[in-house]
């Protein structure tokens, strides 16, 4: 019997003027996969799939900042599936309201036999999710390498990333981290990499982190 990890389809790929990832994950088995973050150019994400043997049946979202999502539209096109978004985000994507589905932190969904757990990490955004995949976490624009999303854009709250980067500090270190940007020399960490060498999973209290964040 292959075991779950065997199974595991998950696809990165480097996509528009901004340095995004776009994910393909899934059950290499079924040929079943999501794209996380449909953003810039999801044909050639489509065309990735189409390549490997995977059929891509729905959409994750990190957080609804447009250069995440300004390929759902043509998603949509492609895949009449639904788009999960964290229940905190949904009213910044409007547009897609009828596509939308919902969730909160922990729950679950499964591509064939590959279960993607969403986690709930406010403070880029007000519903700013990452997925945990086995032993993967992608992690949109909270958890980069060395370094964590921007907490000044509207909705942004430091306070709230400091807790969130606290909650993913408590992963398994051997987790393989996939951020929501090549903003780094290597384009995958570990979380046992990040406790010991990004500065923002360091900060002994709220009020290290937040006098780190304002350079004193």
């Amino acid at each position: 019997m292959r075991s779950k990890a065997a199974n595991l389809y998950l696809r990165q790929l480097e996509v528009g003027p901004m340095q995004n990832f776009v994910y393909l994950v899934g059950d290499r088995a079924k040929r079943e996969c999501v794209m996380i973050d449909p953003a810039w150019d999801v044909a050639t994400v489509f065309e990735a799939a189409a390549k490997d043997g995977m059929k891509v049946t729905g959409a994750l979202v990190t957080h609804a900042h447009y250069d995440h999502v300004n390929g759902l539209d043509d998603f949509l096109k492609g895949v009449k599936g639904k788009i999960y978004c964290q229940r905190s985000e949904a009213e910044f994507l409007k547009n897609w309201r009828s596509d939308l589905k919902p969730v909160e932190s922990g729950e679950k969904l499964t591509v064939g036999k590959i279960e993607i757990t969403f986690l709930h990490t406010p403070g880029h955004t007000p519903g700013s999710q990452c997925f945990l995949v086995e032993d993967n976490l992608v992690s949109g624009d909270t958890l980069f390498i060395q370094a964590c999303g921007r907490c000044d854009l509207p909705g942004g709250d430091a306070e709230e990333m400091y807790y969130s980067l606290k909650r993913l500090s408590k992963l398994d270190d051997k987790i393989v981290l996939y951020p929501g940007h090549n903003y780094s020399d290597d384009p995958t960490s570990t979380i046992g990499q990040e406790k010991r060498w990004n500065p923002y999973l360091q900060s002994p209290s709220l009020k290290d982190f937040l006098a780190f964040r304002m350079g004193r």
